[in-house]
């Protein structure tokens, strides 16, 4: 069998859900299943380091597609000449399918973010082409119940179409011990506990009420507790620096951005806590983060969140602010509380991993064939 991969998302040193994603389980799948052959398909040469079994042969078709045009010469043209060439007979890609080719098609979908939160340079795409490809493709793979739920009801899309194949976890998130911990304090909050959010700074991500939360707590604690903030240097950053130029406690906020992943991983396992006041999220990777670490979990009590986290997590509704710092205080108070929480957590982080998610992919996509 000959199983095409639209790979394009996968760029070295890329944080992103999609880049984590590929590499993760298609690269297991491929070493995993070496009776068959797999082809690679990216917009440019993929970075050397990637470091791939030999039934795979990576395919480079330039140029780098940005534009919508790009997007639909790339699907429409580029990619059903190289399905006919290689005689491939699948093929996966993220978000979107060709219209044009009779391979069958399977497409991973993450969430509807671009429904609500569009990116401005592909909005009018997402909206036009995400209906077409989904009728078009004969499976659908997406990250969690809520999404699956989602998508059938924005798009009409029987749920039977849809397979729910939950994302697996970076097993290098584990907790560090208790010297450990302190160097980090000492490093990044000058000896100091801290509550940590990790992830990006658009609006879906409710950033303006987290520190308005942190605002209300350090108001009433009067303690030396900080937010450390991990953030995906993207372009909401500078609207987010700016928002914390006026903030009352400014210095107790910490922006920490391009940390290595070795790095990252320490800041999550010295934390106090994990706060995630996201509205949308297909499958909230962070949170499984910081229960491997031991940190425990408040997060929203919307979308894909309580499914994720079960019981081992307290939430909250993520327009009140007030809300947010409730919990943030009743933790910090509540030793005891923590400690069920992170018990909870560890049990709870057990249930995802990229093996388990590379089965449940490898098996739609042979129902896809």
């Amino acid at each position: 069998m000959i199983v095409a991969v639209d790979t394009r998302f996968l760029v070295k040193n890329e944080s992103s859900w999609y880049s984590n994603f590929i590499y993760e389980t298609f690269g297991r799948i491929a070493n995993l299943h070496k009776e068959h052959t797999f082809i690679f398909i990216n917009d440019k040469v993929v970075d050397a380091s990637f470091n791939f079994s030999e039934n795979v042969i990576r395919v480079a078709k330039g140029p780098q597609v940005k534009s919508s045009a790009q997007w639909l010469i790339w699907y429409n043209i580029k990619i059903p000449a190289i399905l006919k060439k290689y005689k491939a007979d699948v093929f996966i890609s993220f978000d979107f399918c060709s219209l044009t080719t009779k391979v069958p098609q399977c497409i991973i979908i993450n969430d509807l973010t671009f429904l609500f939160y569009p990116p401005k340079s592909l909005a009018f795409f997402y909206k036009k082409f995400t209906p077409f490809s989904l009728e078009k493709s004969k499976t659908i793979v997406t990250v969690s119940e809520f999404s699956k739920k989602d998508i059938s009801k924005q798009y009409k899309i029987n749920e039977e179409k849809i397979t729910v194949v939950y994302n697996g976890v970076d097993e290098n998130y584990s907790p560090i011990n208790t010297e450990e911990r302190e160097n980090i304090k000492e490093k990044y909050t000058e000896g100091n506990e801290y509550f940590i959010y990790k992830g990006e700074s658009r609006a879906k991500n409710n950033l303006v009420n987290l520190l308005k939360a942190f605002s209300a707590f350090k108001k009433r604690q009067k303690s030396g507790m900080q937010l450390l903030m991990l953030i995906d240097n993207n372009s909401a950053y500078e609207e987010l620096v700016e928002s914390l130029r006026l903030f009352r406690f400014k210095d107790e906020v910490k922006l920490l951005i391009d940390l290595p992943a070795s790095e990252i991983v320490k800041v999550m396992s010295g934390a106090y806590a994990l706060a995630y006041p996201s509205f949308l999220e297909g499958f909230p990777k962070q949170l499984i983060e910081a229960m491997r670490c031991d940190v425990p979990v408040i997060t929203s009590s919307t979308s894909a969140m309580p499914e994720i986290c079960g019981e081992a997590a307290m939430y909250f509704d993520p327009k009140n602010f007030k809300e947010i710092a409730v919990l943030m205080m009743l933790l910090f108070k509540d030793e005891a509380l923590r400690k069920n929480l992170i018990e909870k957590g560890k049990a709870q982080a057990k249930k995802y991993s990229w093996d388990k998610t590379s089965q449940l992919l490898w098996e739609t996509i042979e129902k896809t064939i």
